[in-house]
């Protein structure tokens, strides 16, 4: 077992401590099979379903696991985040589990169901401008009048070790896995992810999968082909949860341990999210079908034609269904 990343933000043993503080509040999530998706995409594809994570996604690990590392004295004067959504309700439960006061911070465009989710945990969104600056600086307000903590959505070593228990679980659900496909924005899964899996299993293959939007921007395969942290302009996608940037400690993860990246169609996104509802009877937002629809591109095998046994990360099901049921996402596409 080789821990070679320590160099890195994180390492195998901060996520081996994440999963042990996390243990009694974060679910153990299952994985899941489908022969259709397998026959279509040529391999034997296995799905973790963190759609059935505590608050519906994902994001719960790194939430909680830096919530509960805080000391006494930190955790006194609350918590603070700015979200798009799933990041902001998962601070706002592991905040509520603590017995802690947390501050949410959403764009306007956050759907009305990660808002209500957030609700349901007893904070109440501010919602401010759909800017990172605006987003920034309501946050800032915050810790200013109350020290609040600060819970970055991704660029955080105890929210990159926290996502990095799903690889722990993983590879001990099924530890054939040749590849990981993670759905990639601000890149805190991914990171956390491949830290533990190449930690554990050096062979393994990390692929990101990043939508490129309407507007093309795909930011980590830019960063990834340049060698170093490239910005371009916000993606326009309909995966709302994959519109952040790298950050600089995710982006040291990602160009150290992520093998590739697939870029991939709002029009294939829509098709995975369609294929996943209709064969394997789960609901998964766009973001969360970002993975399905890699593990689904030809680019897939054409790059890596050695793979069989393969992961991909269903992210999140926190899908605002209002007006936009699987019949109408060609529809929203023209909107």
């Amino acid at each position: 077992m080789d821990d070679s990343s320590a160099e890195l933000p994180v390492c195998l043993a901060g996520v081996q401590a994440a999963a042990r503080r996390i243990s009694q509040h974060a679910h153990i999530t299952p994985v899941l099979t489908c022969g259709t998706l397998s026959r279509l995409s040529g391999l034997s594809l296995h799905f973790k379903a963190e759609i059935f994570q505590r608050g519906g996604a994902f994001k719960f690990r790194g939430a909680c696991n830096s919530i509960f590392a805080l000391s006494e004295e930190e955790a006194a004067k609350g918590v603070v985040t700015h979200s798009s959504g799933n990041h902001g309700a998962a601070v706002a439960l592991a905040a509520q589990l603590r017995g802690i006061p947390a501050s949410v911070v959403v764009p306007a465009n956050t759907p009305q169901i990660k808002r209500a989710a957030i609700r349901s945990y007893g904070v109440e969104p501010i919602v401010c401008e759909a800017t990172i600056d605006a987003r920034e600086a309501a946050c800032a307000q915050v810790q200013a009048a109350s020290g609040a903590a600060f819970v970055p959505p991704y660029n955080h070593r105890d929210v990159i070790a926290g996502q990095g228990t799903i690889a722990l679980e993983f590879l001990q659900q099924v530890p054939g896995l040749e590849a990981i496909i993670v759905p990639v924005s601000g890149g805190g899964m991914i990171s956390g992810i491949a830290v533990a899996a190449k930690a554990l299993k050096p062979g393994i293959k990390i692929i990101a999968a990043e939508p490129t939007g309407r507007n093309g921007a795909a930011d980590v395969a830019a960063c990834k082909a340049a060698g170093e942290l490239v910005q371009l302009p916000k993606p326009t996608t309909i995966c709302d949860g994959l519109e952040a940037r790298l950050g600089s400690l995710t982006w040291r993860c990602v160009q150290e341990l992520v093998d590739d990246v697939i870029t991939i169609s709002e029009e294939e996104v829509v098709a995975a999210m369609q294929l996943v509802m209709e064969r394997m009877k789960v609901v998964v937002e766009p973001s969360g079908a970002a993975g399905v629809a890699a593990a689904l591109s030809p680019q897939l095998l054409r790059r890596h034609p050695e793979l069989t046994h393969v992961g991909v990360v269903l992210c999140g099901g926190n899908i605002d269904i209002e007006g936009r049921v699987p019949g109408f996402w060609s529809k929203w596409l023209l909107e």
